[in-house]
């Protein structure tokens, strides 16, 4: 599937939308609206270019932020269940532990027994694409958007 200049950039944007756990609870109808495609293009084609519908990326995200909340240590399982956008937290652990292999309170267990420096996750936590740009030359990109 060829996509135009603006069309990707619509894509990238939307998903940047979706991204946004935290701070957004749009639909994916609202963000299809948001960058001006169908709702149905929308997902078809975020798929093609992404490779996961916009509804599995967005779980994709919420999960990764409730993995970072829960090695902080901070919150508890319910807490860190509101706080990503699940609103059961009986669907939230039954999806953390079918994606991540292990319940929202083991993996919590599991990740603080890892953490020898309070404040920080241990090397087996931290994902590999950061690892490779923490060895890239100095100056290697403009910004970090670009790397």
């Amino acid at each position: 599937m060829l996509l135009g200049h603006d069309a990707l950039r619509n894509l990238c944007r939307a998903r940047d939308l979706l991204s946004e756990v935290r701070e957004s609870r749009l639909s994916i109808e609202d963000v299809a609206r948001e960058v001006a495609i169908s709702p149905y293009h929308f997902i078809r084609q975020f798929e093609a270019v992404f490779g996961v519908t916009p509804h599995q990326y967005r779980i994709r995200r919420r999960l990764d932020l409730a993995k970072q909340l829960l090695a902080a240590g901070h919150h508890s399982v319910t807490d860190v269940c509101m706080e990503v956008g699940f609103s059961s937290l009986g669907s939230f652990s039954a999806l953390f532990a079918q994606r991540i292999g292990v319940p929202p309170s083991a993996y919590r267990r599991r990740v603080r027994a890892m953490v020898q420096v309070p404040g920080r996750l241990p090397w087996e936590l931290v994902p590999g694409c950061l690892t490779l740009m923490g060895r890239l030359p100095p100056g290697a990109f403009r910004s970090f958007r670009e790397a």
